[in-house]
C-alpha cells in the first residue's frame, strides 16, 4: 500500500535537536535538478581528489575522483584516534594511564611530539600529540599500547575500516608513512571522519579544534590553517607526504548543519586550506539540510491484522535529514509504502515499510520505516475473525 504525504516543514521539528543526534543515512539516487532553481557548479579545485558531504544526511554534495585510490598520509591518524577513543571507552586504556615509549616510536621519522623512552607519557598527552602536531611517535606508541605491536594494530585498523564500510581502504601502519599497500579514497575518508565525530563527539570537541600543543617544552601549532581563518571550522586533520601531496579533512558547523570536506593532493600547504575553504563555502551557500522526521516521530498510521491493537504508527530509527539545493525542499514529496497485510505480533523497531522522497517526479532517496512500538498477537477469537476478514480483502 502506498500513501503520498507532504514532508513536514523544517520549523515544525527542528527545535530541540541535540548535538549527539544520530546520523541518518539515506540511500540517495543519482539525480539532477531539472526545471528547478539553477545551482552553481562545484568549484574547480587544484587537487587530485575531493569530496563534500553533509554530516547529518550523509549526502555527497560534490565530488571529483572520490573513488580514486590515494595515499592518506597523516589522515591515517583519524583511524588511529578512532581506535584509541574506542579503547578508552571500552576500558582498555585510561586517559591518565602512562604508556612505554619504544625505540621504534622514539626514532619515528616525520612529524613528532618529541616523546622520550625514559619519560612517562600519558594516553591523553599522546592523543594531543598525535592530533595537533600530528606526531608519528605518538601514533606508534598508542598503537603499541593497544595492540602490543604496530603491525597488529594495523590489522585492527583494517577490521574497523571494513565494519565502517570503508571498502576501498587498507592500512599498513598507524602513521600514514608511505607504503604501497597503504591506501584509501576520498569516499572512505569521509566515512571515517563522519564516524569519529558521530561516535566520539566529546573527544572530537575536546581535541580537534585546539590550535597548538606544548609537550617537552616544545610548542607546536595545529597545521589546519582553517582553524584560524574560519570561525565555523572546528577540525579535523592534515596530512602530507611527497607522494600524497598536501591533504586536509576539514569540517565546519553552522547552527545544526555540519559539512565535511575531504581535499587530497593539493600542491602546497596554503592551497589545501584555500581549496577546502572553497568547498565548504560552496556547500553552505547553495545547499540546505532539513530535518524531515525525528527519531520516533509518527509518520503514518498503518492497519494491523490479528493484533491486540489494530493501528500502528510507523517511524524512522534515527533522525532523517534531506540535503537539497536551497529552496527545493518545498517541492519534495514523500511516498510511504507499507507491508500489507501487516500481521501481529510486531516488535518495536521491526521494518514495516519505507518512505521514498521525490523531487519533480524523480526519486532522490529512501529510508526504511519501523514500528514505533510492539503489538502482541490477539487472542484466538480475534485472530480467527481477522483471518475471515482477510479472505475478502
Amino acid at each position: 500500500m502506498q500513501t503520498i504525504i507532504k514532508p513536514p516543514n523544517l520549523n515544525s521539528f527542528i527545535s530541540g535537536v541535540a548535538a549527539s543526534t544520530l546520523v541518518a543515512s539515506i540511500l540517495f539516487s543519482q539525480f539532477t535538478y531539472a526545471n528547478t532553481t539553477q545551482i552553481a557548479p562545484p568549484p574547480d579545485l587544484a587537487v587530485k581528489a575531493y569530496l563534500l558531504k553533509d554530516f547529518n544526511s550523509g549526502h555527497v554534495i560534490a565530488t571529483q575522483n572520490g573513488s580514486m585510490r590515494v595515499e592518506p598520509a597523516s589522515l591515517t591518524k583519524i583511524m588511529t584516534a578512532y581506535l584509541s577513543f574506542k579503547a578508552v571507552k571500552n576500558g582498555h586504556l585510561t586517559l591518565n594511564q602512562t604508556l612505554p615509549v619504544s625505540e621504534a616510536a622514539w626514532k619515528a621519522e616525520g612529524s613528532r611530539m618529541f616523546i622520550e623512552p625514559n619519560k612517562p607519557v600519558t594516553v591523553d598527552e599522546l592523543l594531543h600529540g598525535m592530533i595537533i602536531p600530528s606526531g608519528n611517535d605518538a601514533s606508534i606508541t598508542l598503537a603499541e599500547g593497544i595492540a602490543s605491536t604496530e603491525a597488529l594494530f594495523a590489522g585492527m585498523m583494517n577490521k574497523e575500516a571494513q565494519r565502517l564500510g570503508m571498502k576501498h581502504t587498507h592500512f599498513m601502519n598507524a602513521t600514514g608513512l608511505p607504503d604501497a599497500n597503504h591506501y584509501t579514497t576520498a569516499e572512505d575518508l569521509s566515512i571515517l571522519a563522519t564516524a569519529l565525530i558521530h561516535d566520539f563527539p566529546e573527544d572530537y570537541k575536546r581535541l580537534y579544534s585546539l590550535k597548538e600543543y606544548t609537550y617537552n617544552n616544545i610548542k607546536q601549532p595545529n597545521r589546519n590553517r582553517l582553524l584560524w581563518l574560519d570561525p565555523f571550522v572546528d577540525g579535523m586533520k592534515t596530512g602530507h607526504t611527497k607522494s600524497a601531496g598536501y591533504c586536509l579533512i576539514s569540517t565546519a558547523k553552522r547552527d545544526t548543519t555540519r559539512r565535511i570536506a575531504v581535499v587530497l593532493g593539493a600542491p602546497n600547504d596554503a592551497a589545501r586550506a584555500t581549496e577546502s575553504q572553497k568547498l565548504l563555502n560552496y556547500g553552505f551557500q547553495f545547499f540546505d539540510s532539513t530535518l524531515v522526521y525525528k527519531q520516533g516521530q509518527s509518520i503514518s498510521q498503518l492497519k494491523v491484522w490479528k493484533g491486540s491493537e489494530n493501528q500502528l504508527a510507523s517511524t524512522v530509527a534515527s533522525d532523517l535529514y534531506l540535503t537539497l539545493p536551497k529552496g527545493e525542499y518545498a517541492n519534495v514529496k514523500a511516498v510511504v509504502s507499507s507491508t500489507q497485510p501487516l500481521i501481529a505480533p510486531i516488535k518495536k523497531g521491526q521494518v514495516i515499510g519505507n518512505v521514498k522522497f521525490t523531487l519533480n517526479g524523480k526519486i532522490i532517496g529512501e529510508r526504511a520505516l519501523v514500528a514505533a512500538k510492539s503489538i502482541d498477537a490477539a487472542g484466538i477469537f480475534g485472530r480467527a475473525w481477522d483471518s475471515i476478514k482477510l479472505l475478502f480483502q
